[in-house]
């Protein structure tokens, strides 16, 4: 379809709006679809935009100068797309910094260990920490033989079995070995796939028992190390972090709108966070999502598709250290939250779209069903139970319905939080169908004459 056409479309279904009841949302919504889809697919902007982005700034961890540099130019960006209310609102964010860190085994060899400290811990005494480990494949493991922990390191090798169940370990795995008077914990990287590249990320502490340092080794060298351990060999380890925490920094959630021409004040959200992990670039978690997102917005812009309702594209900064940037957004918009129709947030690869997970009522879903509907043609039509994210967590507990993309992410985990999230991990085909299901479901859900009915309180 030629651009006067659709021009002439968007004329149309602004002067003629046609009421729930006289055709299913499929059949009202169709041609403009179709429009999206075609657009969207002979187009490689989103790709090209992310590699722009990852390779100009690189990783833009929260507190970072290469995170505000990003901010900045994505701000530039979205004013020359000519987006409306370009801004960023400001966040005061955690600053963790790495610093130097190493991990040695010393004992039955010597040899070097792949490994990342954790976000958040601690760092080492300048010399390190040298002692003995005692691997545990659980908590409970750590339970019974807490009586051997005292003055070790500490290592879960936890196989990956699901990102849920696993994460616990880098979470809470310092405050369980410090429990039982370990002087460091080591967690196996949760990853789904390992070329010995070890993956960060956040973990926490307790305030009832004291802090330790925590970091992750490699798949590899975990296994390693307990296969040592099971042969009844003494595992010795020396590691030193160099990490800290400074004062908090100040950062900004980054956005851009698409004003709705009848109704402005009620606003559909969406988005990704501009933060990342101080190690890769950040392209899947989450460059990309914030990329789409900006995408699908100034898609509809460029086939002149202005939805009655307004549509916000957010980079929600400190996703990864704090999640600052949800709250903030939460409070700044507080007073708008009863028209907030939908908060859509995509934080987990832009890869091959499948279909959406919603959270909200059960007449919400069914609308959401038939708007889904017009993604059959690029297999993006199923509509799951449970959708959300981090980000709008925080307006999501306040009744906004939410939505997130699914996608198929059997690789994201190979990638996550470690050295290997580039954009070339990434494919622009693949990307350009998640700009198509964005912009096709925040259209619909934007312009539709009845807003998504609530969930009652």
């Amino acid at each position: 379809m030629n651009t006067s056409r659709v021009l002439a479309l968007a004329g149309l279904l602004a002067v003629a709006p046609i009421t729930a009841s006289s055709q299913t949302l499929a059949a009202q919504y169709r041609p403009a679809a179709d429009s999206i889809i075609a657009a969207a697919l002979r187009d490689s902007t989103a790709w090209n935009r992310l590699a722009e982005l990852t390779d100009r700034f690189g990783n833009r961890h929260s507190g970072s100068d290469a995170l505000e540099r990003a901010i900045d130019w994505i701000i530039a960006q979205m004013q020359r797309d000519s987006l409306q209310n370009v801004r960023g609102e400001p966040v005061m964010v955690p600053h963790w910094v790495r610093g130097e860190e190493s991990a040695m085994l010393v004992s039955p060899r010597p040899a070097k260990l792949v490994m990342l400290g954790l976000g958040n811990s601690i760092g080492t005494p300048r010399r390190g920490i040298e002692a003995e480990v005692l691997v545990v494949s659980s908590f409970d493991e750590l339970t019974r033989r807490a009586a051997e922990a005292r003055g070790k390191i500490v290592l879960f090798d936890v196989p990956y079995a699901g990102y849920g169940p696993t994460v616990r370990y880098r979470t809470g795995g310092a405050v369980a070995a410090a429990r039982v008077g370990a002087l460091a914990s080591l967690i196996r990287s949760v990853a789904a796939y390992s070329i010995r590249s070890p993956h960060t990320g956040v973990m926490q502490y307790d305030s009832t028992v004291a802090r330790i340092p925590a970091a992750a080794l490699s798949v590899e060298d975990a296994m390693m190390l307990h296969r040592m351990a099971d042969r009844g060999e003494r595992v010795v380890v020396r590691l030193t972090m160099a990490a800290q925490m400074l004062p908090d920094a100040p950062s900004r959630n980054v956005m851009g709108e698409l004003v709705g021409r009848e109704r402005p004040q009620e606003v559909v959200v969406l988005g990704g966070h501009i933060d990342s992990w101080d190690v890769g670039t950040g392209a899947m978690d989450d460059g990309g999502g914030v990329v789409v997102s900006w995408e699908a917005v100034r898609l509809l812009q460029r086939l002149g598709l202005r939805p009655r309702r307004t549509i916000r594209v957010v980079g929600w900064t400190n996703e990864e250290t704090g999640r600052r940037g949800g709250q903030a957004y939460r409070d700044a918009h507080r007073a708008e939250l009863a028209d907030h129709v939908l908060a859509f947030e995509s934080d987990g690869g832009v890869f091959r779209p499948t279909g959406f997970g919603f959270t909200g009522s059960d007449s919400a879903r069914a609308l959401v069903r038939q708007i889904a509907g017009l993604l059959r043609p690029i297999g993006a039509d199923s509509v799951t139970r449970g959708g959300g994210g981090s980000d709008i967590g925080p307006i999501v507990q306040l009744g906004v319905p939410s939505m997130s993309p699914n996608v198929e992410n059997s690789r994201y985990f190979w990638f996550h939080h470690s050295e290997g999230d580039t954009v070339d991990k990434l494919d622009a085909r693949e990307m350009a169908q998640c700009v198509a299901a964005f912009a096709v479901m925040i259209y619909v859900v934007a312009d539709m004459p009845e807003r998504l009915p609530r969930a009652a309180p």
